[in-house]
């Protein structure tokens, strides 16, 4: 119940859309078992003879209950639709805007393709189900009772053959409710395992065409859908049972109507029970069975959304790794980082830590190379200054205070940070580097591209800065992407620039023009590059070597090459002492 109150929260504007779908829905199971209540007694006054004025008269009734039941349905319809569209609404809005506040530590607990199958595909559960709720699983129950009631009030002893099969019925749609269930609710989890699978070949889609791997993707994406076919399948298979069971004890309740009451009324003379009576009672144990099979069918339904339900409200109910103090320091005075004692570990189940030992200081303005080989935590030991990730143990330090006391806004603001996977979105170019700043002149932005290296190539194209960019900037190279990705942080203005590994795509003499211009023109920034290449930090004030997580030397070019065998090492072999 817990997850259907937090989902229940996302009602909000819609609760009259709500209440009022409920009203008509009433109303028109209301208005639906009335109509062959009416009908029986016109057949048994037709039956004793009767004018044309009081046929004429009940017609009239008839036809108008029809259309007052009519008009119940469309406005029940039209509310239940507007209600369960817009809780799918606010849903959605809340879930993304969830999953915005998370830390990289939360996205990565629920993965990238779960949290897509959870705004899709689980919200969409959710809206159908909603919208059932509203209308079937009120509709449903109400034609039941209404028309249960109407049979005692018009069969007298024929309304004991619901005695027989509103229990056989219902065991029987509940046993095949409970047999589809696990399969129905192990898809969600393998729509997780799809989603990855898409999302992982077309990010990948150049790296698939250039091993020429088309066929062994398109077998593994077979195989995943493949899995969820046979699932639903088996769980269809088992759901279909609910039409022959229907349609037996639809058949059983006809015959036994019409040969105990064709009996009672030949016995009786039509003194207990009539013809008209009769063919109610018909049309009422039709209302009946409907009844039980929409609410089976519900059952089912909901079942798989309850499912769809957890999973949202995991999302919902997820507290942010990372999250504002209570008296947020909202000024950074200076782009100073220190790191003391720093340890951290991804997660509390983790059985190493990433990063240890850390101790360093560094002064605003400064430039700060880092080097260390593949899974060393460099990109890890960058991320903890603008509190993407939130050190274990230890403290790191921006302008003087714990970057846990500032407004992560306000932090993040004074630190711009250029990420090794780069991500460009759908739109012009002046729109991508907006994104440092939405208020940006054009010229601060061609100052920027220009300190990016980046203008030129830019005048190049037909339409300079209003060239579109393709999502994930396909039509861009990978070192022209860098660059704007580097002209987009320094739009920001900040405090603090990180480079992680963000010119590895760009020339060494680019890589050099945009060093120096970084010297000349943001002196006052303190400025960190993570680099492969040596001579991407060889005139950094200080370069930090990493390895396996801890910092094992520090120092200028020169002093390293004296004192760090892993730096004289990767210095040799790139260099082979050519740039001595």
């Amino acid at each position: 119940m817990g997850n259907v109150r937090t989902i229940l929260r996302s009602v909000r504007d819609n609760k009259k859309a709500t209440i009022l779908a409920l009203v008509f829905i009433v109303g028109e199971s209301f208005l639906e078992t009335l109509i062959p209540y009416i009908t029986a007694l016109l057949v048994n006054r037709i039956r004793n003879g009767i004018d044309m004025d009081y046929i004429l008269k009940m017609g009239g009734v008839m036809v108008l209950a029809a259309f007052a039941s009519l008009a119940c349905g469309v406005l029940a319809g039209m509310f239940s639709a507007k209600a369960s569209a817009g809780v799918a609404r606010n849903l959605r809005a809340d879930v993304f805007a969830k999953i915005q506040s998370f830390s990289f530590a939360n996205v990565d607990k629920f993965s990238t393709s779960s949290l897509v199958t959870r705004t899709t595909t689980d919200i969409t559960n959710v809206q159908n189900s909603y919208m059932m709720c509203i209308r079937i699983a009120v509709r449903a129950p109400m034609m039941l009772i209404f028309s249960i009631v109407m049979a005692s009030i018009m069969g007298g002893q024929l309304a004991l053959t619901f005695a027989v099969i509103i229990p056989v019925l219902a065991f029987g749609l509940i046993m095949i409710a409970r047999k589809a269930m696990p399969a129905f609710i192990a898809v969600f989890r393998k729509y997780d395992k799809l989603n990855e699978s898409i999302e992982e070949n077309v990010r990948g889609m150049r790296v698939v065409k250039g091993f020429a791997r088309e066929d062994y993707e398109i077998k593994k994406f077979s195989c995943a859908s493949e899995d969820i076919m046979k699932d639903f399948t088996k769980a269809e298979r088992i759901v279909a049972l609910n039409s022959p069971l229907m349609q037996f004890c639809l058949y059983f309740n006809m015959l036994f109507v019409l040969l105990i009451g064709s009996k009672l009324v030949i016995t009786s003379g039509g003194a207990s029970i009539d013809v008209g009576q009769m063919s109610a009672m018909i049309t009422y144990g039709v209302q009946v069975l409907m009844s039980l099979m929409m609410i089976s069918m519900i059952y089912v339904m909901l079942t798989m959304s309850l499912e769809s339900m957890k999973r949202l409200a995991e999302v919902l109910n997820e507290t942010p790794t990372i999250s504002n103090p209570d008296n947020p320091v909202m000024e950074v005075a200076d782009g100073s980082i220190d790191f003391t004692d720093v340890h951290f570990k991804y997660s509390e189940h983790a059985e190493r830590e990433a990063l240890f030992d850390i101790d360093l200081h560094i002064d605003s303005g400064m430039t700060v190379g880092v080097l260390g080989g593949t899974g060393s935590s460099k990109s890890t030991f960058v991320q903890l200054i603008p509190r993407l990730y939130d050190v274990t143990s230890g403290s790191v330090k921006v302008g003087g205070v714990d970057v846990r006391e500032y407004d992560i806004r306000v932090l993040r603001d004074a630190v711009s940070v250029v990420l090794q996977k780069n991500v460009l979105f759908a739109g012009t170019i002046s729109e991508n580097l907006r994104w440092g700043n939405e208020n940006a002149t054009q010229e601060q932005i061609e100052e920027a591209c220009r300190l990016a290296q980046a203008d030129e190539f830019i005048r190049s194209f037909e339409k300079g800065y209003d060239t579109h960019i393709e999502q994930g900037g396909t039509n861009v190279s990978g070192g022209q992407k860098q660059r704007l990705c580097i002209a987009r942080a320094l739009l920001k203005q900040p405090k603090i620039l990180i480079l992680d590994d963000s010119t590895s795509a760009v020339d060494m003499k680019t890589d050099a023009l945009i060093r120096k211009g970084f010297k000349e023109f943001i002196p006052d920034t303190t400025k960190i590059i993570i680099a492969q290449r040596v001579a991407s930090v060889m005139d950094a004030d200080m370069i930090v070597i990493l390895d396996g997580g801890k910092i094992v030397a520090t120092g200028t070019h020169d002093e390293l090459l004296k004192s760090s065998q892993i730096y004289r090492e990767i210095y040799e072999q790139q260099t082979k002492g050519g740039l001595e």
